[in-house]
């Protein structure tokens, strides 16, 4: 059997899940899907670690899923969160994501119990053929104590439905060593937003981020200037972005991205226990830097059905 054939390239986001009193709010996560597409984001990244999957019930996960298929309406994919350190959950949020219209899945290794590369193997052979679904294999062991091996990926890349990798560590050089195993015909995607330049210039085909759901117009273009190579453009670009990255993970994820979209005016500020608000003070520093970096973003070319949006701070 042949590979399968799919593509991402340039910058993807890792949506959050919007929450109103408890209950997900689909009206504000459908605008934030239209935002995304219409400032130039590749793809929608739905119920990963940015969108709490860990915290949603199996319903409310295939209906985030089916909400953001909608709200995309075709115009770029959807890659939907189907990650679990349960393999059969795994395969559950799998199928369901499937059903519900999504058109890649990406899937995390198990955290916490810390399998062996022969487990992880396994895990992953099992989702892979329990759906007909592209899969993007997740690399973000300093989340989930569970490292993947090159060697493991190697191995993985042998079933035609494992097409690409979003890699979390920032190891640089361990991407251009993949690039060089693999060929250019899998996908490497950064998780890392602060080094994804880096990540592109190794041989990286592009990023899915967490400081895009901010400034995605700016996001968007930072890939488009590395295709073309202007190393200029590049250096303006990162220099806006680097203190947002950094505002980015203040806290853990999401808790500052949360915070930031609620400021902008784009959701509730809300997160389900475990995860707890954004502390006074990192509050004030992600303030500061949404100020300097929200009218670029605008500058940049993002508008919506009412023309540029203008920041104005919430009081905290």
């Amino acid at each position: 059997m042949g590979k399968f054939e799919f593509r991402l390239h340039g910058s993807c986001v890792a949506l959050p899940t919007p929450f109103r009193h408890g209950t997900v709010d689909f009206l504000a996560l459908e605008a934030l899907c239209h935002r995304q597409i219409d400032a130039g984001t590749a793809a929608l990244v739905p119920c990963g670690t940015t969108g709490e999957a860990p915290l949603l019930r199996p319903a409310e996960h295939a209906r985030v899923v089916e909400a953001t298929v909608a709200a995309a309406g075709g115009r770029v994919p959807v890659i939907a969160g189907a990650g679990s350190n349960n393999t059969q959950t795994a395969v559950e949020l799998a199928r369901a994501a499937e059903q519900a219209g999504a058109q890649a899945l990406l899937c995390v290794t198990p955290y916490y119990l810390k399998p062996t590369q022969a487990g992880l193997v396994a895990h992953f052979t099992a989702i892979h053929d329990a759906v007909g679904l592209p899969i993007i294999l997740y690399d973000v062991p300093s989340r989930t104590a569970c490292a993947m091996a090159d060697v493991t990926i190697k191995r993985l890349v042998d079933l035609p439905r494992i097409v690409g990798l979003k890699d979390a560590t920032g190891d640089i050089p361990r991407a251009k060593q993949l690039r060089r195993r693999l060929g250019d015909g899998f996908m490497l995607l950064s998780g890392d937003d602060a080094s994804q330049v880096a990540f592109r210039r190794a041989g990286g085909d592009g990023c899915i981020s967490v400081t895009a759901n901010v400034a995605p117009a700016l996001c968007a273009a930072l890939h488009k200037a590395c295709d073309r190579h202007d190393d200029a453009d590049i250096a303006r670009l990162e220099a806006i972005l680097s203190p947002l990255h950094a505002a980015m993970f203040l806290e853990a994820n999401p808790i500052p991205v949360k915070r930031a979209l609620y400021r902008l005016g784009l959701m509730v500020d809300g997160l389900r226990l475990p995860l707890t608000p954004l502390s006074p003070l990192a509050d004030v520093q992600l303030a500061e830097v949404l100020r300097t970096v929200i009218p670029l973003e605008e500058k940049e070319g993002l508008r919506d059905s009412s023309g540029p949006r203008i920041f104005r701070p919430r009081a905290a």
